[in-house]
């Protein structure tokens, strides 16, 4: 999907987070920590690393808007992704990838508390809504393990991309486990 401007990423990512949330909403306890012949974590595991992974890039994203906000140049709150982000999210969307040590999942952790962590990340993100779309994102970066240096808004991006990816995971997991 094309976005033009940083509340429309904030739109879809509304989106999704609701289409991840129903994901949950049928999967039993059992279900939720059925261990899947091939599979490395169960879905508990999946929402547990989502929700560290959701954690770390809010964390990112209020550092990378303080940033832009001390810099004083201000935005239009329009959005363009950069042509690395675009190729290198791109040729890794259908991979397979290896989540860094960090935001392993550390089990023992219900998809309840998973939800309540995402909960106050979406709430954090949120709050910097009003920095990111006022001050230019474009000369603070941070670096993604896969794509490289990346910008707030990029972050925000690959959040709701995250998580769509994830979503797709955890209805084959679940089928998986009712089969």
């Amino acid at each position: 999907m094309q976005y033009n401007s940083i509340a429309e990423i904030y739109s879809a990512n509304q989106k999704i987070d609701q289409s991840f949330q129903s994901s949950l909403g049928t999967i039993t306890d059992a279900e939720a920590h059925a261990e899947i012949e091939g599979e490395k974590w169960t879905i508990a595991a999946l929402v547990e690393h989502v929700a560290l992974v959701e954690f770390n890039m809010a964390k990112i994203c209020a550092k990378l808007a303080a940033a832009a906000k001390e810099s004083g140049k201000a935005s239009d709150g329009s959005f363009a992704v950069s042509s690395n982000f675009a190729e290198k999210s791109m040729a890794i969307a259908n991979v397979k990838l290896e989540a860094p040590e960090v935001v392993h999942p550390i089990g023992g952790v219900s998809i309840a508390e998973s939800i309540e962590k995402l909960k106050a990340s979406s709430a954090d993100l949120e709050a910097l809504r009003s920095d990111i779309e006022s001050f230019d994102l474009s000369e603070s970066h941070f670096p993604h393990p896969f794509i490289g240096n990346m910008t707030a808004a990029e972050w925000l991006l690959l959040a709701g991309g995250h998580k769509m990816r994830h979503i797709r995971q955890i209805e084959n997991l679940l089928a998986k486990a009712r089969a």
